[in-house]
């Protein structure tokens, strides 16, 4: 790299063989030519120029393009003697950062953070500058702040998130791994409108997610899982249209899952509320874009019809709550890979079909501890890990499910505690050792017995047969 000029005169004196092309055939001359003079200032630099050249007519182009070339020339070099500087109030904003925060033992992660440093853009960790076009006074701006390291031998930090990361104007990232930082969430961040990233997870933050977030139009992900927060979740969230990602898993949030707009520009497709205290019932309407859904261990109830258009969901958690009714037949199709809808209240049947579906590797179904009624369908047989147990399932279990657990298809299968009357599977038939099938507590003799069974499904074989008789007297299990 070319050293940079010194603040004061320098001459570049070129020696030419101009030639002459006069009449007179005159031979060329030699002339010394006084060509570049550079001053330098200490907020810039500023060029001074003079061409002379001893000749009785203009310079060739040849040599005006010589010129051309040393001057670029001399722009590049002198370029390393102007040094963008950080902004004022973003290098103040910072410094109230490293005051508010602590690495905890282990953790280095300020080590890096010496304000004596004429560069923190480069060497500060965490923190990502770029030139702002929009100041009057072209400087570096913080556009993303990355606070610890993420490393997952490291603490982490201590201490609270200080209101003058709202000064940071530029904004676009602001994430905190996970440490043992306390507090509320700075309600200002929400002025923060450039900002399209959010992730603050894994901390002991407390109080309300600031509606002031809703303010945030450019928001792409909004992640506050496994924190202490509390409160409701702000109504203004659900209608910002940039937002993608929605995780608040694992805090205290309490009040109503939110109202989405119907508007077919929602692009949101991935939601996770789950281990809250969140109440009531789902929306009516959900994003059709929707991919993830996880509402898990809350208090909802009621049906999930709106559930029924949501095409794209390859994963849905909707278990430990007191949802009600049918499951939509929508919700059985292979591209929904994992369905997790136990320890429920649902109740009709698993929807008929002609044929299984090949749900392929690593799917689960679990439809456990509902009210599922009726003879299974063949719909689910190409599932890989498919719980059904504890349902009021009666009748004999289709063909379908023998072939695919004897073929290791289907790797468990969990069966017990249902009104089964026929597992058609020939008691010389063995299983792949990496099949687990439970058929205990049904009305009917297994060919199998208790080694694949979980502890929770007791040690008897078979349901007591007067339990069996009521049944087939009545028009349904007790």
């Amino acid at each position: 790299m070319a050293k940079p000029m010194t603040p004061h005169l320098i001459p570049f004196m070129l020696n030419l063989m101009l030639p002459y092309p006069n009449t007179n055939s005159q031979p060329p001359t030699l002339r010394a030519i006084p060509f570049l003079n550079t001053t330098t200032t200490t907020t810039g630099f500023s060029l001074s120029l003079s061409l002379s050249v001893s000749m009785a007519q203009s310079p060739s182009p040849f040599w005006l393009f010589i010129f051309v070339v040393l001057l670029l020339f001399h722009a590049s070099s002198s370029s390393s003697s102007f040094q963008l500087q950080l902004n004022g109030a973003d290098a103040a904003a910072l410094l109230a950062v490293k005051n508010s925060l602590t690495d905890l033992p282990g953790t280095h992660f300020f080590s890096t953070w010496d304000f004596a440093s004429p560069r923190p853009c480069s060497t500060f960790a965490g923190v990502t500058c770029s030139l702002s076009d929009s100041d009057p006074d072209p400087s570096l701006r913080v556009t993303s702040l990355v606070l610890g390291t993420g490393l997952s031998g490291s603490p982490g930090l201590a201490g609270s998130l200080t209101a003058s990361i709202s000064k940071l104007t530029h904004l676009t990232q602001l994430v905190l791994f996970a440490g043992l930082v306390t507090g509320p969430i700075p309600p200002l961040l929400g002025n923060l409108v450039d900002l399209r990233v959010i992730s603050l997870t894994n901390n002991r933050l407390t109080g309300p997610i600031p509606n002031s977030f809703s303010s945030l139009r450019n928001l792409h992900t909004l992640d506050l899982s496994f924190n202490q927060l509390t409160g409701t979740i702000p109504p203004g969230i659900a209608h910002l249209d940039q937002l993608k990602v929605l995780i608040l898993a694992s805090n205290m949030l309490s009040g109503e899952f939110p109202n989405f707009p119907e508007s077919e520009g929602q692009g949101l497709f991935h939601i996770d509320v789950k281990r809250n205290r969140l109440w009531g019932r789902l929306p009516s309407w959900m994003p059709v874009s929707l991919r993830y859904l996880s509402v898990s261990e809350n208090n909802m109830w009621g049906p999930i019809n709106g559930l029924e258009s949501l095409s794209e969901l390859v994963y849905l958690d909707l278990s430990m709550n007191k949802f009600s009714g049918p499951i939509p037949n929508s919700l059985f199709h292979s591209s929904l890979n994992s369905m997790l809808l136990q320890r429920n209240n649902f109740s009709g049947v698993v929807p008929p079909t002609a044929s299984s579906t090949s749900y392929g590797h690593n799917s689960i179904v679990d439809l456990s501890h509902n009210s599922l009624t009726g003879e299974l369908s063949p719909v689910l047989a190409g599932v890989e890990t498919l719980f059904l147990n504890n349902n009021r399932l009666t009748g004999k279990v289709p063909d379908e499910y023998v072939n695919s657990i004897s073929s290791g298809e289907t790797k468990t299968l969990y069966l017990q505690h249902n009104y089964i009357s026929e597992f058609p599977m020939d008691s010389g038939m063995g299983l792949p050792e990496s099949v687990s099938l439970c058929l205990s507590y049904n009305c009917m003799v297994p060919p199998v017995g208790l080694e694949a069974c979980p502890a929770s499904a007791g040690g008897q074989l078979s349901r007591p047969a007067y339990q069996c008789s009521v049944y087939r007297n009545s028009t349904g299990p007790p």
